[in-house]
């Protein structure tokens, strides 16, 4: 029984979430990525965003397949997606030491093939610090209503 108390005790001490202002340094570089996401999918940069995402990064989004790095950037790197608006609000950033969690809202308008679409979704971005360089290994959204 006292064994079990203090492996809690350890554990929760050990993933306790490192409450940090938001003017931390950490949370800083992390609403920069955030802006640097952004802009990087209105631009068509896909280049910019191989060095945000992580080797095994995992993207899964509603109605679409789960994707790895290779397929999340070749959509945007095919041209078969143009984002005219890719906005994010309501930011909620929690480091804990070496990993961040990034949670928001997502506006974007993009034109396709099929045509302009505007949509509202809510996400999580799971960022790890690797070489002290963020880098996204996982992220999630799902569609809302605007």
């Amino acid at each position: 029984m006292i064994p079990r108390l203090w492996l809690a005790i350890l554990l929760s001490v050990t993933f306790q979430a490192v409450s940090l202002p938001e003017d931390s340094n950490d949370v800083k570089e992390l609403t920069r990525l955030e802006t640097v996401w952004n802009e990087a999918y209105v631009r068509g940069d896909a280049t910019a965003l191989e060095s945000l995402c992580a080797d095994d990064l995992i993207a899964t989004m509603t109605d679409m397949q789960i994707l790895n790095k290779a397929q999340s950037l070749g959509i945007l790197r095919s041209g078969r997606v143009k984002f005219q608006r890719y906005e994010t609000s309501d930011l909620r950033i929690r480091v804990y030491d070496n990993a961040a969690v990034v949670t928001g809202r997502l506006e974007r308008t993009r034109l396709t093939s099929a045509g302009e679409a505007t949509d509202g979704w809510r996400f999580t971005k799971v960022y790890v610090r690797h070489d002290k360089q963020w880098q996204v290994v996982a992220w999630h959204a799902s569609t809302n209503a605007l």
